[in-house]
């Protein structure tokens, strides 16, 4: 299995869309676990990073890192 390549700030789709009707999702925090906010009702969800990356479909913005 190919590990899919993610990093905070990116917002990705899952393969489930939330209750909410919207199906994208920001990276806040990044560890053993992941959390997750979804960018249509603000809710929060904090999800193992193994479950993470199989319910994950697809990265949609990739952030990009600036020094400043």
């Amino acid at each position: 299995m190919i590990e899919k390549e993610f990093g905070l700030k990116d917002i990705v789709e899952m393969k489930k869309q939330h209750p909410c009707g919207t199906n994208r999702w920001k990276i806040i925090r990044m560890g053993m676990d992941v959390r997750i906010k979804c960018e249509g009702c603000e809710h929060s969800v904090l999800i193992p990073r193994k479950e993470f990356s199989r319910k994950m479909k697809k990265i949609l913005v990739k952030h990009e890192e600036s020094n400043e």
